[in-house]
């Protein structure tokens, strides 16, 4: 946990409460172990997307189709999400929960070869929420790079892996190595880049917030 325990609860009793149908979903998910977005970054998600309007979302990683559902909540009449999600056990929970949401398409498909198909498309996004496998997300930087819109915003998800960011490569696990070595320097790579102004927040497993300049 990055922030302390007491201060997250009480901001928690601050926000308002998820609609039945979400509140009943991500109590399942997270029975079934299921990873999904945490309440603190369901509150930047909310306030972002009721700022910007975005009105064309990119979502890497589905799940279960939570975060999906709950950002939809929040979009404006007529704004569409496109969501990435390849893992079987997950697609099998994200078509049932995804089921008649006409302003939802889901690809199942690897995500590399899904963005690299949404570029050849020529589509673009006000929004990119990149919330999937954590090692590769360096990799897909360059072609999340030609789909965002300038302007756009880039939101990554679970990017501080609990804090362990900051520590040196010795004090991690050895095989956590090379997840927080590919962290580091995506986040290097967001905060250095001259497309992108970025900040790093202390949020859920951390959230990174990048405009496309």
């Amino acid at each position: 946990m990055i922030v302390d325990e007491h201060i997250r609860d009480y901001l928690f009793s601050l926000d308002g409460e998820l609609p039945q149908f979400l509140a009943e979903l991500e109590d399942r998910a997270l029975a079934q172990g299921v990873p999904i977005i945490r309440r603190d970054t369901q509150s930047v998600l909310k306030f972002l997307i009721r700022k910007e309007k975005p009105e064309a979302v990119l979502e890497i990683g589905t799940a279960v189709g939570f975060s999906a559902l709950f950002m939809l909540e929040f979009l404006p009449e007529g704004a569409h999400i496109t969501t990435i999600e390849k893992v079987g056990m997950r697609l099998k929970e994200a078509r049932k929960n995804l089921a008649g949401k006409d302003r939802i398409t889901l690809i199942e498909a690897d995500a590399t070869e899904a963005l690299e198909q949404l570029v050849l498309s020529g589509r673009k996004f006000d929004m990119i929420f990149l919330d999937a496998a954590k090692g590769q997300y360096g990799s897909w930087l360059e072609q999340i790079l030609k789909l965002l819109e300038k302007g756009g915003l880039l939101v990554t998800d679970n990017c501080l892996l609990d804090g362990s960011i900051a520590e040196s490569k010795f004090a991690i696990e050895r095989r956590d190595r090379t997840i927080h070595k590919r962290m580091r320097e995506y986040l290097y790579e967001i905060t250095h880049s001259e497309m992108l102004d970025t900040v790093i927040l202390p949020t859920g497993d951390g959230l990174a917030v990048s405009c496309r300049l």
